[in-house]
Parts: C-alpha cells; sequence; structure tokens
C-alpha cells in the first residue's frame, strides 16, 4: 500500500499547464515522480515554466495553440513524435468572457467552446493510440484523463459568464460520454470541478476585496482553494488510489455546492 498515491515514471500531458490550476497540477505530478509535458500557447513562458519544475523532476515544454482543430491536432502530432504512451492527459487550457447580458457578444461564444469544449474533445481523438498503449501497459492502472471544469458547470453561478458556465456544463457531460466510450480501452475519464481557486481566471474577482470577503463568507469552508487541495485531488485520480473511479464530476469547492 506504500505506492497507493504514486504516480512514478508515468507519462502525462497538461494543457495549460504553465500557469494557474495547470501549474498546480503539472507541479504535483513532477514532484511525484511523473515525466510531465506542459503546454503553453506562449513558447517563452512554456519553456520557462518547464525549467522551473525541473527543479523537482522532469519537466518538458510543449508550446502550442489549441484555439483550432489544426492546432490542436498539430500539438498531438509533436508530443507523438516524441512519446508512444501516454498514461496521463490533463485538458486544463481555458478560456473565458464575462459581460452584462445586454452587453453580452455572440463572439464570445465560438472561441470558448473552441478552447473549452472542442479542443480537449480533438485532443483525446488525436492521442487514443498512445492513452491505448498507456491502458494496456498494466490492466490494473488505467490511463487517466483529467478533464477540468468548474463548480460554475454544476451551479448557478451568477457569474455573468454565460458562454464559459455552459462550455463546463458541456465538458461535465462529454467527459461521461467519454467515460462510457474508452472504458473497454482501460482508460478513465473523470473531471476537477474546482470553485475559487486563485489563479488567473479569477484574479479579477480577488482584487476585489469587499468582493472577495463575500465570497469567503459564501463558501463553508470559508477560505479559498490552494496548489494542494487542487494537485492532491489530481494525484489522487492519476494513482492507484483512483484507478476505480471514471465518468465522476468531482466539485473541490469548500462545499459550495454539496453543502446547499
Amino acid at each position: 500500500m506504500t505506492d497507493l498515491f504514486s504516480v512514478q515514471g508515468k507519462t502525462a500531458l497538461v494543457t495549460g499547464g504553465c500557469r494557474g490550476l495547470g501549474r498546480m497540477i503539472s507541479e504535483a505530478l513532477v514532484r511525484g515522480g511523473a515525466r510531465v509535458y506542459v503546454t503553453s500557447r506562449k513558447p517563452d513562458a512554456c519553456e520557462a515554466a518547464a525549467r522551473e519544475m525541473s527543479e523537482f523532476g522532469t519537466c518538458l515544454a510543449l508550446p502550442g495553440e489549441l484555439d483550432t482543430p489544426e492546432n490542436v491536432m498539430a500539438l498531438a502530432g509533436r508530443f507523438r513524435e516524441r512519446e508512444q504512451q501516454l498514461d496521463i492527459l490533463v485538458n486544463n487550457a481555458g478560456k473565458t468572457w464575462g459581460a452584462p447580458l445586454e452587453k453580452f457578444p455572440d463572439s464570445a461564444w465560438p472561441g470558448v467552446m473552441e478552447v473549452n469544449v472542442q479542443a480537449p474533445f480533438t485532443l483525446i481523438r488525436e492521442l487514443l493510440p498512445t492513452l491505448r498503449a498507456g491502458g494496456q501497459a498494466d490492466p490494473e492502472s488505467p490511463a487517466r484523463i483529467i478533464n477540468i471544469g468548474s463548480v460554475a458547470g454544476e451551479t448557478v453561478s451568477r457569474l455573468k459568464a454565460f458562454s464559459y458556465t455552459a462550455s463546463k456544463a458541456a465538458i461535465h457531460h462529454l467527459s461521461r460520454e467519454l467515460a462510457a466510450e474508452l472504458v473497454e480501452d482501460n482508460i478513465t475519464v473523470n473531471v476537477i470541478a474546482p470553485g475559487f481557486v486563485p489563479s488567473h481566471m479569477t484574479k479579477h474577482v480577488l482584487q476585489d476585496d469587499a468582493a472577495t470577503q463575500a465570497m469567503l463568507r459564501d463558501i463553508p469552508l470559508h477560505r479559498l482553494g490552494t496548489a494542494e487541495d487542487i494537485g492532491g485531488l489530481a494525484i489522487f485520480l492519476c494513482s492507484r488510489a483512483g484507478a476505480y473511479m471514471t465518468g465522476q464530476i468531482l466539485a473541490i469547492d469548500g462545499g459550495l455546492s454539496g453543502c446547499r
């Protein structure tokens, strides 16, 4: 049982793995002994983050855009040139848009849905040979796909981020569909649905002290999520401890969705 939470020797790919939630997950996997590829649309930032995380283990930069199917397929192709087996895929890269309903533009939909829903689907499809290889390597240790959703995809958030919340509800259901589709390949698919965690996407809220204090009062545990919270859940899902779970939406939100 000493290796119950081990990810030692696994190969992982984390999209948007250079900052925010993706960085939290990437660093947890690197520290756990996984060989981790991180992506970012900014090559310099990607290389810098990979160098920083390499202090704790093996982290490799794989820069690339995820804004069109062609770019996603190109990224998948570059990964397949380097690796024949993928044990862990974390679809974390995301995009948001916020505006009052009366001013919310139609242009705020395609890009958000592309990055948050279609890109994970296309990447999974293009990496299926490597994921299947990961699933076949050890019958008791499936290949893992983690899609990053949001508690805003499960509850009414009042964030005025209409395309974002709809995209997160979509990735939650898509993940269940994919879990059923891929289970025979010994590939699990689960969703981490965070609440409020300090990141690039939440900084606009956290810059307002009054709004932050009101939010903390509303969260049953009265605190924000941390890197340890997010990284710990990812390690659980990617290790032997989480091998019997698939098709699940795991809210990690301080009780925001479960205690009401």
